[in-house]
């Protein structure tokens, strides 16, 4: 049975490993890809322009954006202020998995699980991302620390009102953390929990339910936002399937104990519950991201620590320096071993486009009096994003704004009038999809900007840049 934690600061060195680890290379080369520009465009609108677009899309992150809106306002827009949140977050996600593993397991699993959060790739990467993943892996750390409180028999009320709270705030962020409490469920089971615990258990997971429920019904007549993730297949499972499998080696060097929590009843559950779940979700609609279950990591760590804690103390008895030097050695070569994953994850080469790359080109080959268009729709991103490269060129498909229009993309034209207003053009530039990552074109006004562009003008100037494409095009000669 592990002590009580000798060290009550020790969470403070992964806190600061883990922020070090963020602010690394935190611009990406001043990149931003398609889904934090979306974050960026959002954030710059009012509360009421928000609120507009929430009755049309993104209503799942709506509390995420008023929160980027604010530091916006307070501290200006930038690639730090968007980012810097998620670093901070994940900080409070491994000062977390290192109380759990201090209180289940002693000091040293609580310092390797810790220091070894910040280093998983999954983590790695959305710990520079200006999305609310890893705030909702910051409250799955802070619910979990507050699950294990009332598992020891200290919980009073204001902790099982902070547990409703904090699931409630995650749900609101992404209700896919909810997933989170059958996870816990299993460590109340598999901890032999006594029923006031459960009761109570359950009366705070009731009202974070009830909480989140009229978001949940809301987002739902909003489904087809997520109508593009791919259906489960089996080489899916495939990372899943890994990482559980190293979460169960960690906790087979853990001891349960009972009727008290240990690390492999927390950390396994945490691991492989929520991926389980949202996996058989799948199979009736596709919603498998790895992103919407990233606090699942935290499990993955918890467990890591566990091991190496169990190794520490096996070593301690005949090899007292080596066992006080494992976990900075391993740390140290894992970091090593990582490096070339680290440093793909923090260029923009990382993500699948670049809307700030393109819009320099934009700015660059623009002249006055050119129009630009978009295929598809979604790709004016770039513009709103650096409207300033856009400066004195017409976007003529456009008829409503996205702010006016309550979208993230606007209103356009109908295909008719985007061919008129085209051939009235003597350059058009065209924003896309680089071809390495471009789809078919399928909606009928893309399919006419297209085809208006192939026969009626020539290609003077094409440039490919980070998953994003320029193309500008000067009007043929009529006979």
């Amino acid at each position: 049975m592990p002590q009580r934690p000798r060290r009550p600061f020790l969470w403070v060195l992964p806190a600061v490993w883990t922020v070090g680890l963020g602010l690394w290379g935190l611009s990406r080369q001043n990149s931003v890809w398609r889904d934090e520009a979306a974050t960026w465009q959002v954030a710059q609108r009012s509360s009421g322009a928000t609120a507009h677009l929430l009755e049309h899309v993104d209503a799942v992150h709506g509390l995420y954006y008023l929160l980027i809106h604010a530091l916006f306002t307070c501290f200006g827009s930038g690639t730090t202020t968007l980012r810097l949140p998620s670093v901070l977050a994940m900080a409070v996600a491994a000062a977390c998995v290192t109380r759990l593993g201090q209180r289940l397991a002693g000091d040293w699993a609580g310092l390797a699980g810790g220091l070894a959060l910040a280093l998983l790739p999954a983590v790695q990467f959305h710990l520079q991302e200006g999305r609310p993943y890893a705030l909702v892996a910051a409250g799955a750390g802070v619910a979990t620390v507050l699950l294990v409180t009332a598992l020891e028999g200290r919980a009073r009320h204001r902790h099982w009102a902070a547990y409703a709270a904090t699931v409630a705030v995650c749900g609101l962020l992404n209700w896919l953390s909810l997933l989170v409490l059958p996870a816990h469920l299993v460590t109340l089971a598999w901890s032999r929990a006594r029923r006031r615990v459960l009761a109570r258990w359950a009366t705070a997971s009731a009202f974070a339910v009830a909480a989140v429920l009229p978001l949940i019904l809301f987002s739902l007549g909003q489904a087809e936002q997520v109508s593009w993730i791919p259906p489960s297949t089996w080489h899916m499972l495939i990372g899943p399937g890994v990482l559980v499998a190293i979460g169960a080696l960690g906790a087979l060097a853990d001891r349960p104990r009972i009727r008290r929590p240990s690390a492999a009843a927390v950390g396994l559950p945490l691991l492989t519950v929520p991926q389980l779940l949202l996996l058989c979700v799948s199979l009736v609609k596709p919603l498998f991201l790895d992103r919407y279950v990233l606090f699942a990591m935290l499990g993955l760590a918890l467990l890591i620590g566990a091991a190496l804690g169990a190794a520490v103390c096996t070593l301690r008895p005949r090899l007292p320096r080596v066992s006080v030097a494992l976990v900075p050695v391993v740390v140290a070569v894992a970091l090593v071993a990582l490096l070339p994953q680290s440093l793909a994850k923090r260029s923009p080469a990382s993500r699948v486009d670049d809307v700030l790359a393109v819009a320099e080109d934009v700015g660059r080959l623009k002249r006055g009096g050119d129009a630009v268009v978009f295929v598809p729709a979604a790709r004016r991103d770039t513009a709103l994003v650096s409207p300033a490269d856009f400066a004195g060129v017409r976007d003529i498909a456009l008829v409503r704004g996205p702010v006016e229009s309550g979208t993230l993309k606007g209103e356009e034209a109908s295909p008719a009038r985007i061919r008129s207003a085209m051939l009235a053009q003597r350059r058009v530039l065209l924003v896309t999809d680089a071809a390495a990552v471009a789809r078919p074109v399928s909606a009928r006004r893309d399919q006419v900007k297209s085809a208006v562009l192939e026969r009626y003008f020539t290609v003077v100037t094409d440039i490919q840049v980070r998953g994003r494409r320029v193309t500008v095009y000067e009007r043929r000669p009529t006979r």
